[in-house]
């Protein structure tokens, strides 16, 4: 029996290695058939957008003015598809306030998200935001822009609110696109700059 149970190890033994060495051999192939990461296509960061207004994405100054536009008006629909149009699909749109108790409250939103949260504000307040001053950056094909705000509830009142947005942008060889906005509003302990709070 002793013997018996040796032989059946052995052969238990030599099936496992034959196995792994199978194993091993079909991985081996399988790597040196794999392309590689660098020969790998993309994702398209771009597929999925709908198709903007050639005049709303020609340039930096042209999109700047299309985001503050497709959100202001009075009461009502926004046109969200104008409005998605402006960024890459994967964009994101990101608050900070601070909390009552003193800390800070970041609050991420992919475009839809922003697209229904504040699509049923706008349904019932009127909402009108410009730029105070734009401040842009360009590097290559990006661009970082910080384009400090004014929100009134009316054409002609006075803002209720101001803050900076800080705006990321990505030019692909045809057009300008909204990679991300970042954005902090104005209170007593935070002030707008100077060089941020009156027009030019």
């Amino acid at each position: 029996m002793k013997l018996a149970h040796i032989a059946l190890a052995a052969t238990f033994a030599f099936s496992q290695s034959a196995a792994a060495q199978s194993a091993a051999d079909k991985s081996a192939a399988q790597a040196a058939h794999a392309t590689p990461p660098s020969q790998q296509p993309t994702p398209d960061a771009f597929a999925g957008a709908p198709a903007a207004k050639p005049e709303d994405v020609k340039s930096i100054d042209s999109l700047m003015a299309a985001l503050y536009d497709v959100i202001s008006g009075p009461p009502g629909e926004r046109d969200w598809n104008r409005f998605r149009s402006l960024f890459i699909p994967s964009a994101h749109l990101t608050s900070t306030s601070i909390a009552p108790d003193g800390s800070v409250r970041v609050r991420p939103n992919t475009v839809d998200d922003y697209a229904k949260l504040a699509g049923g504000f706008f349904l019932k307040n009127g909402f009108f935001e410009s730029p105070i001053v734009n401040h842009i950056q360009i590097y290559g094909n990006v661009a970082q822009i910080f384009s400090s705000y004014e929100s009134r509830h009316a054409v002609g009142e006075a803002p209720f609110a101001r803050g900076i947005n800080s705006i990321q942008m990505l030019n692909d060889g045809k057009r300008w696109w909204i990679v991300s906005i970042l954005w902090d509003s104005e209170r007593p302990d935070n002030p707008l700059p100077k060089e941020f709070a009156t027009k030019p």
